[in-house]
């Protein structure tokens, strides 16, 4: 029962975080901050989060494991060392819908904003990428066992640029979404993962 309790009493701080970031900002998102915006005492939120950063590496990694249930419905194998491949299109597809969701575009905003002029964040946002490099890198050497590890993880961090960059694009923040966009990120994305093509390093040796 108490294990229960504490579950819920971090989830609703977890909550009161990401509203934070929301609806005040990244200037907001202080300890004090947040234990106001969950209506507790700061010891309170300290027991559970003892510093911000502890706070951020866990708002991080709740947002990663909410990802990874949603993508788990289209490919239930996904992982950094999956055997098989995901179905790409399926993919592709839930994660320009997780875009549609205007709360989860306007969090990592204020995350990346705050990543800029924070190195504590940054580390922890850094953390958070990597362990998506890490699955879609392991999709590419699926597809793809021929090119070097290099590319394999240079094509993985090309395809969250893509991804992560039409984010501003596709939600009204920096431009709106379009069925032709969608479907060239899409095609794009796609080529990323399974066609070798020019490969990075051959471009790189090339001069060009």
């Amino acid at each position: 029962m108490s294990t229960a309790k504490g579950a819920a009493r971090r989830t609703a701080l977890l909550d009161a975080a990401e509203r934070t970031l929301v609806e005040a900002g990244y200037g907001a998102l202080s300890l004090r901050g947040v234990a106001e915006a969950a209506e507790v005492r700061l010891g309170h939120l300290q027991y559970y989060f003892p510093t911000r950063d502890a706070l951020l590496e866990a708002v991080l990694d709740r947002l990663l494991r909410s990802s990874l249930d949603r993508l788990a419905e289209v490919a239930p194998g996904l992982g950094p060392d999956s055997t098989e491949p995901v179905p790409l299109e399926e993919l592709v597809a839930l994660l320009l819908a997780e875009q549609n969701d205007p709360r989860l575009v306007r969090v990592f905003v204020e995350l990346w904003a705050l990543a800029a002029r924070d190195e504590s964040v940054a580390k922890a946002v850094r953390t958070f990428y990597g362990h998506y490099a890490d699955l879609v890198t392991g999709q590419i050497r699926l597809h793809l066992p021929d090119l070097p590890e290099s590319e394999h993880r240079a094509r993985a961090e090309v395809f969250i640029a893509l991804l992560e960059g039409s984010a501003l694009t596709r939600s009204g923040i920096a431009g709106n979404a379009s069925p032709a966009t969608d479907a060239l990120i899409a095609r794009t994305a796609r080529t990323l993962v399974t066609d070798p093509g020019v490969t990075g390093s051959k471009v790189a040796e090339s001069g060009e």
